[in-house]
């Protein structure tokens, strides 16, 4: 079975707590919004669509219990304020993923809509927040899956030599960093549930590891054949002989207007390890990833984070009982060195061959620029799992 991450019914949300993987397999109750807030803001639940819908999630379960409690107000106004102060609160959890913003945005316009009908209360209002973040939940797994076919499609159809794919990806994008399936490690299930999986690597990520931790750990979870490499030996696998990786498929934060992609670090570098060696190199991204109001990534805000996950590693102590996990904290830098340490990088278009979506694998024009906006405005041009942009 396909790991979830997120557990959700009734107005109960409960996550794996990401900073204790692979080690202790840990949910965590998230009632209220503050709750939420720190949860993504501590990585305890990270990757750009699981942040959102956690988001919405944990301001539902909220809503719940005041609805259970009698607390909330009758006034429609009131409420509508309430929620709207929520969302602008922990949108600011993490700026790079455009998903929360995104889902906070919709959020907000269902509340306002119900908010001016006629005979609308708070609890109508408190009631249409809570089925919109519901259905959102359920909206992310089936496009995971879409996305999944779609990518699993065009690799095989572009593959060469072997019927079966070799694919590389980077950071974590399956279940625990969606509702579930996932978007790039999706690509892979895909091609896994059909026979056609070769196999998989997956890159450490460092510095926060989220590769070696989470990424393996699914991969582990569902059995599929694959290894684990550092960020550094990318270049030599492309290189082996008999490797033959097909594509390297990654995430995204946030996709401009023109196809530059923003996602964990090091994901540039692998795009130019990819053009050297003639190897396909895709993103896989929901359409709420895809921000047309943001021209290029150059207007893209790259987060940074502590210099201290650079400098000190975690993990439990070798020896221990599985039931009492004692985790410690070491210092793997020279004390006082200066750190930079930003979370994501931006990938240009002119290195991506495909952005894998819901609706099909976008390709670039003649001219090499993708038109992405034809995704929201033209959904029956899908050919095959294809979405050919054209000028």
């Amino acid at each position: 079975m396909t790991l979830q991450a997120i557990k959700y019914s009734d107005g109960n949300l409960s996550i794996i707590d990401q900073l204790q993987l692979p080690y202790v397999e840990c949910f965590i109750a998230i009632e209220t919004t503050e709750e939420a807030w720190h949860a993504i803001k501590d990585m305890r639940v990270r990757g750009a669509p699981a942040i959102a819908i956690v988001a919405a999630l944990a301001l539902a379960s909220e809503l719940h219990k005041l609805i259970a409690r009698n607390e909330i107000s009758q006034n429609a106004e009131e409420v509508q304020g309430f929620i709207m102060g929520k969302l602008d609160y922990i949108v600011s959890s993490r700026p790079t993923a455009v998903n929360l913003g995104d889902a906070a945005r919709k959020l907000k316009a269902v509340v306002r809509d119900c908010t001016q009908r006629p005979q609308s209360t708070g609890h109508t209002v408190a009631a249409a927040f809570i089925q919109a973040a519901e259905e959102m939940l359920a909206k992310d797994v089936e496009d995971n899956k879409n996305i999944g076919k779609y990518g699993a499609q065009w690799i095989l159809s572009n593959a060469v030599g072997d019927s079966k794919a070799t694919v590389l990806t980077h950071c974590n994008t399956g279940s625990l960093a969606t509702s579930g399936y996932g978007t790039a490690l999706g690509v892979i299930r895909a091609l896994a549930s059909t026979g056609d999986l070769h196999h998989a690597y997956c890159t450490e990520t460092r510095p926060y590891n989220q590769g070696s931790r989470l990424t393996a750990f699914e991969l582990v979870h569902d059995r599929l054949p694959a290894t684990l490499i550092t960020d550094s030996m990318a270049a030599a696998l492309l290189a082996r002989p008999g490797a033959q990786v097909d594509a390297i498929v990654v995430g995204a934060d946030r996709v401009a207007a023109n196809g530059d992609t923003a996602n964990k670090i090091g994901t540039y570098g692998l795009a130019v390890l990819a053009k050297y060696h003639g190897v396909k190199f895709l993103v896989a991204a929901p359409l709420t990833t895809i921000d047309l109001a943001t021209p290029s990534g150059k207007e893209i805000i790259i987060e940074e984070r502590p210099a201290s996950e650079v400098t000190r590693v975690k993990g439990p102590r070798d020896n221990q009982d599985a039931n009492e996990i004692e985790m410690e904290t070491v210092r793997i830098a020279a004390n006082g060195i200066n750190v930079w340490n930003p979370a994501f990088d931006v990938t240009p278009s002119v290195l991506i061959d495909g952005i894998i979506t819901e609706k099909g694998v976008v390709e670039k024009d003649t001219d090499g620029h993708f038109h992405l906006e034809h995704l929201f405005c033209n959904p029956s041009s899908l050919t095959s799992g294809t979405l050919a942009s054209s000028t």
